[in-house]
């Protein structure tokens, strides 16, 4: 694979992460630098006698310059536009170079060997790094060879030297703009794995927020609904509540897509109280979390609701224990326990799973001591 290729973008999988192309700018020219070095064949020609060889050396030379930045500039707009330059006419393309660089010699001399350097740096730049390689070594070898048994040309090591530095040094750029590329990549990846984890953050939340709620609500508007008939002050009381219990839930939803909503530990067990009694299931919760430390209270809070919101919408217990120390928190019924609706598979206990996970606790799901369903996370090890 070519540089070039390997540098045009392909399609991402989120196009809302795309932002629009960067738009080819004069980066460019850059490139034109380097071609102060051909002034000494530029003045080698300039002073040549022989006004034929004169014109067609100078001719090869301007052809020459121009084309290597034309080429550069058509490859980096190919590249910002999303399209890659076949092989073929990447490889025409430097012989075309070479065959000027060799139409120079007439009136340039040993001098015209300089433009091999340039011919090096764009075969380094646009061909398989092994094709680099070996164009540079074909180039030095050409460079000695002429040295050698051309009359007249003397060898100071100069040309093969400088064939080998820039080629190394183009080597060096291209590894430096790959792993700039594949930085980029690794940014993106990561900004879509940010988003994602941010989805599933909400997620998890609006169900641990609804479901708790939604569940109390349904509980206390079929109570309601036994008690408006004979009883209508406690039934316009638990229709209160529900209203309540919606308006909290409301601003729950609000909080967390604002992306800040941390919940109490004690708050908590004064909703499982009442959702409990609601549902006609005795509560058996602990009056205190002073034990409890404060990085821990809002995943023992996760706990106990989704624990609550489980036993009363599945368990048909008739009782329900809250136990919390300072590294356990335990939800307990004696209800009909564990079945197969109510494993891990839940979105509710995946959810509070990945929340003990975060925090290197562990969840354990299963059969209470009453014969109902237990529920535990314990912090440590």
């Amino acid at each position: 694979m070519s540089f070039i290729e390997e540098v045009v973008p392909g399609p991402s999988s989120d196009p809302a992460l795309d932002g629009p192309r960067r738009r080819p700018g004069f980066g460019w020219l850059v490139a034109g630098i380097w071609l102060f070095f051909l002034s000494k064949p530029l003045g080698v020609i300039l002073k040549h006698d022989d006004l034929m060889e004169r014109a067609l050396s100078l001719t090869a030379l301007v052809l020459f310059m121009a084309g290597y930045l034309g080429f550069f500039g058509w490859a980096r707009y190919r590249v910002h536009t999303g399209r890659s330059i076949p092989l073929g006419l990447r490889l025409g393309f430097i012989a075309i170079l070479f065959g000027l660089a060799a139409l120079t010699v007439p009136a340039a001399g040993e001098s015209a060997l300089t433009t091999l350097v340039f011919v090096e740096a764009l075969g380094m730049m646009l061909l398989p790094l092994r094709g680099g390689i070996v164009l540079g070594l074909s180039l030095l070898a050409i460079a000695e060879t002429t040295l050698a048994v051309v009359p007249g040309w003397r060898d100071d090591g100069s040309y093969g030297f400088s064939i080998v530095l820039g080629g190394l040094a183009v080597f060096g750029v291209r590894r430096a703009i790959q792993r700039s590329i594949e930085l980029a990549a690794t940014r993106k990846d990561m900004a879509e794995l940010a988003v994602r984890e941010e989805r599933n953050r909400f997620a998890r939340d609006l169900h641990d927020i609804l479901g708790h709620s939604l569940t109390v609500i349904t509980v206390k508007a079929e109570l309601a609904g036994r008690l408006i008939a004979e009883h209508p002050d406690r039934a316009a009381t638990e229709v209160a509540d529900m209203e309540h219990l919606a308006r909290a839930a409301l601003a729950d939803v609000r909080a967390a897509v604002a992306g800040y909503r941390e919940l109490s530990l004690a708050g908590e067990l004064v909703s499982a109280r009442a959702a409990l009694q609601a549902a006609e299931i005795t509560p058996n919760l602990p009056t205190t979390v002073d034990e409890v430390a404060e990085e821990n209270r809002e995943l023992f809070a996760w706990v106990v609701r989704e624990g609550v919101t489980n036993v009363v919408r599945h368990s048909c217990a008739k009782r329900c224990w809250v136990k919390v120390t300072a590294d356990q928190v335990e939800v307990i019924d004696d209800g009909r326990g564990p079945s197969s609706d109510r494993g891990s598979a839940g979105h509710g206990l995946i959810g509070l799973r990945e929340r003990a996970d975060e925090v290197g606790a562990s969840l354990q799901v299963g059969t209470g001591p009453a014969g109902g369903f237990r529920l535990a996370v314990k912090v440590g090890q």
